[in-house]
């Protein structure tokens, strides 16, 4: 389906159906209400049509590589064709590899193991903890901070001093969001690329907050590899990929010892053993493979592209524009940025609330309006205590707020949206800002277990 073809009725439409689009809650005012999911940063709903392609699969069911039955060698089939259909999704070359893992984070820390001795690594500390902690996991790698930018260009000017002042005989290592997870503001990956690379070092994308909103081309973009999650684009059944180059993947041992990943295993006669890896992506999935994890991904790519990528994302843009002018009505309304609140983004925001502690304010949407929306900072708490403006030593958890609501706390809100939001979505939480702005919430809250939640009473 394209976005022209859209039923006309766009207050309830989104371009591609997900699963939840008609899951009713209650509302501690009474009533109940369709459920309004803003988190799709965090994980998106699965699409309908991706739901729909597992539940065909899944009487055929059989365990892939070297079965003889019929459902061993079809389940083979899928999971092979899979990692071909994502290959092309990312405009992958014959020699470069797909590797199937459990998520960004696990992709990260899979390369992190594959590192040559003695890599250096760049980092900015705007990352998401994913891309930002996997590196010192290794003793013999050097891992370079690099403080936040405020312009994409100084992002490259940066990244470009930080090279230039290396040993450039070594191994190095870029890592950069693609977009940022906070802000969803839109790095210059090609600039980044093109500065790791004039200085001998190669760059790793992490796509996934990216990836779910636009195209991502590993030629265009002229990284060397690219991590996401499946559960980020809208096939959240625990599968990740890590994709790109595959000299370091060959040459390093395997992420993980077993089977699957060997090729020839053999008694020696001292009493060990000899093993023959694998050099394909295999070397670094033993054991069972996630097959409908890896099949949920290949049918999500498929999904978007025969929608009309493209289209998708300047439907998204039109939802951008709706938030950010709603939000921009609300003067007691902080959006966060690096770049400034013109620069280009997908659709997540985060923000704060003059007057509000942000998990109070999150707790109100979802209690009083049915909207679910994130607080807290986001697994990239570097990257929010800047923008907040903190002390690195202040307080502040993700998820688990120290102060009572309307205490001032080290966290924010964050809204998100995808493929599957429909209009009345981002118009209903427009209107529930102001209306919490001007008129204070309608019920009385509490903290327990870390958590700002409803009150038995109402206020």
């Amino acid at each position: 389906m394209s976005v022209s073809a859209v039923a006309a009725d766009r207050s309830v439409c989104a371009p591609l159906p997900v699963l939840g689009r008609d899951v009713r809650v209650p509302l501690v005012t009474g009533g109940e209400v369709d459920y309004a999911a803003l988190d799709y940063a965090a994980s998106a709903p699965a699409l309908q049509r991706v739901w729909d392609d597992v539940a065909a699969y899944a009487p055929y069911y059989g365990s892939v590589h070297r079965g003889a039955g019929y459902l061993s060698q079809l389940s083979t089939d899928l999971f092979e064709n899979s990692r071909r259909t994502i290959a092309e999704f990312l405009g992958c070359g014959d020699e470069e590899q797909v590797v199937f893992t459990r998520s960004t984070t696990d992709s990260l820390n899979l390369l992190a193991s594959v590192l040559p001795q003695d890599t250096r690594v760049f980092v900015f500390e705007t990352e998401h903890h994913a891309s930002l902690l996997p590196w010192e996991q290794r003793a013999d790698t050097t891992v370079t901070y690099l403080n936040a930018p405020r312009t994409p260009q100084q992002a490259v000017d940066t990244l470009e001093k930080a090279l230039a002042e290396r040993d450039p005989y070594g191994p190095a290592l870029v890592c950069v969001t693609g977009a940022s997870n906070v802000t969803g503001e839109l790095w210059p990956v090609r600039e980044l690329a093109a500065a790791a690379h004039a200085h001998g070092a190669r760059i790793v994308l992490d796509a996934a907050q990216l990836v779910p909103h636009q195209p991502v081309n590993i030629a265009e973009l002229d990284v060397d590899w690219v991590a996401f999650s499946g559960h980020k684009l809208y096939a959240p059944f625990g599968a990740g990929v890590l994709a790109g180059r595959a000299d370091w993947l060959q040459s390093a041992a395997p992420y993980l010892a077993g089977g699957g990943a060997s090729r020839k295993v053999s008694r020696r006669t001292d009493g060990g053993v000899d093993v023959e890896w694998h050099t394909t992506a295999a070397r670094h999935e033993a054991g069972s493979p996630n097959v409908i994890g890896a099949y949920a991904i290949a049918s999500a790519c498929q999904a978007l592209t025969e929608a009309g990528f493209e289209d998708l994302a300047a439907r998204e843009q039109a939802l951008i524009t709706r938030v950010r002018e709603g939000l921009a009505e609300v003067p007691e309304v902080n959006l966060l940025s690096l770049f400034g609140e013109d620069a280009a983004r997908v659709g997540v925001f985060s923000f704060v609330v003059e007057g509000w502690n942000s998990s109070h304010f999150a707790a109100a949407l979802s209690a009083e309006y049915g909207i679910g929306v994130r607080d807290g900072l986001f697994c990239a708490h570097p990257l929010v205590r800047t923008l907040l403006g903190s002390e690195p030593q202040d307080p502040g958890e993700c998820g688990a707020p120290e102060a009572a609501p309307g205490e001032r706390s080290l966290n924010a809100i964050r809204v998100s949206v995808g493929v599957g939001t429909p209009d009345e979505h981002v118009d209903r939480f427009l209107r529930a800002v102001k209306e919490l702005v001007t008129n204070g919430a309608r019920w009385n809250y509490q903290t327990e277990d870390g958590r700002c939640v409803p009150a038995r009473s109402a206020v």
